[in-house]
């Protein structure tokens, strides 16, 4: 296995383990969290391979040991819903690589806000359809009661990836330089 293989399977490794960190860390707050923001950022700097595996190992860990459950279908559904923040993270990143991210940086956080809050959209909609079928309840009816949890998560994601995603990338970039 060459060096560059172990640095970046060790990437992974620390991104996921700080998704799950972040994700107890904040586990009193409802629908804000730093997890979906690393895995995207994990895949726009590693790729969408790499990007999409830090969001299936970083649900297969918070999942597997959730305090508020473990429910076999709605793991599943959010491990790989969330792996797809780290399969778009990715190839926005291979799209954006030849872009001047000091002077697009206004640009560039307005369209990773709006990002964040699509991806942030189809993610919550498919776990709430999930859990409605999951445990046979009206699938309206689930998403409408879900929709200020929802509004939350997305608003707030919304936030956290126009704010961070540029000082983030960069840092990360220099580490994968080194």
């Amino acid at each position: 296995m060459s060096q560059m293989n172990v640095h970046r399977i060790s990437l992974v490794a620390i991104l996921v383990s700080l998704s799950v960190a972040t994700n107890y860390a904040l586990i009193g707050v409802p629908n804000v969290k730093i997890m979906d923001f690393i895995v995207f950022i994990g895949g726009f700097c590693l790729g969408p391979l790499a990007g999409a595996l830090i969001g299936i190992f970083t649900w297969a860990v918070y999942g597997a040991i959730n305090p508020y459950g473990f429910i076999p279908q709605i793991w599943l559904a959010t491990m790989f819903s969330e792996a797809f923040y780290g399969l778009i993270g990715g190839l926005l990143g291979k799209n954006l690589a030849s872009s001047n991210y000091d002077s697009q940086r206004l640009r560039l956080s307005i369209f990773l806000g709006a990002t964040g809050f699509i991806l942030t959209l189809i993610y919550d909609l498919i776990t709430n359809v999930v859990y409605a079928l999951t445990l046979d309840l009206p699938i309206i009816v689930t998403v409408a009661l879900g929709a200020p949890f929802a509004i939350l998560h997305e608003l707030s994601n919304a936030a956290i990836f126009a704010v961070g995603s540029f000082p983030i990338i960069k840092a990360v970039g220099k580490i994968i330089k080194r």
